[in-house]
């Protein structure tokens, strides 16, 4: 069993290490963004998107527990 799982976790994270030896590590896209400092808002509407995500799945969580309760 631990075996499998072993197998099936390198399956997954080869392709990934041998795509990310492509290339220097430096992207055209990213160099050019974090130089206008356009990365920020990148950052900032992908913080804003995961925060939003959390409050709602904590606002569900307690509606659903109150539910659970009251049945």
């Amino acid at each position: 069993m631990r075996m499998k799982k072993l197998l099936i976790t390198l399956f997954v994270l080869l392709p990934a290490l041998w795509a990310s030896a492509q290339n220097d590590g430096t992207s055209e896209q990213a160099t050019g963004m974090r130089s206008e400092g356009k990365i920020y808002v990148v950052v900032a509407v992908a913080v804003t998107i995961l925060l939003g995500l959390i409050i709602y799945m904590i606002r569900l969580d307690r509606k659903l527990t109150k539910l659970e309760k009251g049945a």
